[in-house]
């Protein structure tokens, strides 16, 4: 799950990490009376959407009056930013962070996320602040130093003694970096947070470290425990059909593709997916129903596939284990008959009850094109979108 910018730095702020003074507004307006309450000869005005790079599409702008504050806020609120992160529609904002001036000395980098292969945080920090990590690991990873966090003692003081020391810092702003690395590595284990990322952490002319900008992604199986965090949500951001699966306890992700694809378990899905890619298509999403939907969940999760407009054919390929071939074929059907599908649906079942959903589909009266394996079934729907 993400967060806004606002949002995050008040999780910082809780856990003692230095953010700027800032408020969040709605509305020119109250853009302009909250920068009132905000000291200093200068402020700055950030869109807030769920994407990265809003300060090169103009998202990110400093004000040096009140008249300005509110003028650029009238320019944000209510219009689409494209970013590089948006696609070519862009997001729309719908609410502006109004944040206090900072004069800055200079500008760092400093992120944490999970190693999956090491099944550990780890935290990388860097004296190229401002700049694509990505671009840096690519073009200077000799910039780059990482420590690793072990999950059963969390962030030691020697290893954030080793991070300051690698950003060039001594005396007061030493002090005050070590101070802020072991906060913010509270923020990762007590919120149960899979990515923080300070691009840019800053030194300050008065020689504080702080948090020039925040992002902090949540892992959603964690949510359950996180209540404070999980009301965050702001579903204006997040895709529709996304948030639906979501509630309704699926795994779906919007793609670009025009053929939907229903599968049961991840590695299926991608498998799926590949042997689409392979045949030339181009899948339209990724979902796994899961090992135990049940008919009703299969139902949503048509529903789902067919809401997207993009979509121009389907594949279901089910591997009956837990969930059963016929438990699957009753749901398609009952889902298709209620949709009115009148696109092609190649089906590939195999495993428990498997004559019994073949027999299911073959009696529900849909056009539906049975297909005897995997790649059958690609070739078949990739055919079909062609044809």
């Amino acid at each position: 799950m993400n967060i806004h910018e606002y949002q995050a730095k008040n999780i910082l702020s809780n856990y003692g990490v230095p953010v700027p003074n800032g408020q969040v507004a709605f509305s020119p307006r109250e853009a302009e009376d909250k920068a009132k309450n905000i000291k200093g000869e200068k402020w700055v005005v950030k869109a807030q959407i769920h994407a990265g790079g809003r300060g090169k599409a103009g998202g990110v702008k400093i004000a040096n009056t009140l008249q300005e504050v509110r003028s650029i806020a009238e320019n944000m609120i209510g219009k689409n930013l494209i970013t590089s992160q948006t696609g070519a529609e862009g997001q729309k904002v719908r609410k502006v962070y109004i944040e206090e001036g900072i004069e800055i000395e200079s500008e760092l980098y400093l992120g944490v996320t999970l190693d999956r292969s090491k099944g550990q945080f780890v935290m990388m920090v860097s004296t190229e602040g401002g700049t694509e990590i990505e671009e840096v690991a690519k073009n200077t990873p000799e910039k780059i130093f990482r420590v690793y966090m072990d999950p059963l003692i969390g962030m030691q003081p020697h290893q954030a003694k080793y991070l300051a020391r690698k950003l060039n810092l001594k005396n007061s702003k030493y002090k005050n970096a070590v101070s802020f690395i072991l906060s913010l590595s509270k923020v990762v284990y007590e919120t149960d947070a899979i990515l923080v990322e300070i691009n840019p952490l800053v030194i300050t002319k008065d020689k504080n470290v702080i948090a020039l900008d925040a992002k902090i992604n949540f892992d959603d199986n964690a949510l359950f425990r996180q209540p404070d965090i999980k009301s965050l949500r702001d579903s204006d951001e997040e895709d529709a059909r996304e948030l639906e699966a979501f509630n309704n306890g699926l795994n779906y992700i919007s793609l670009e593709g025009n053929i939907g694809c229903m599968v049961n378990g991840a590695g299926l899905a991608m498998a799926t997916m590949d042997i689409i890619k392979l045949e030339g298509g181009e899948p339209a999403n990724f979902l796994d129903v899961g090992g135990g939907a049940s008919e009703e969940k299969v139902k949503t999760a048509f529903k789902i596939i067919l809401s997207d407009t993009n979509v121009k054919a389907v594949l279901i390929n089910i591997f009956g284990g837990i969930m059963r071939c016929d438990t699957i074929a009753q749901g398609v059907v009952a889902a298709a008959k209620e949709s009115s599908v009148n696109i092609p649906l190649v089906v590939r079942l195999e495993g428990t009850n498997v004559d019994m959903g073949k027999e299911i589909l073959s009696k529900s009266g849909l056009n539906i094109i049975s297909a005897n394996s995997l790649g059958d079934a690609a070739k078949k729907v990739v055919s079909k979108i062609r044809g």
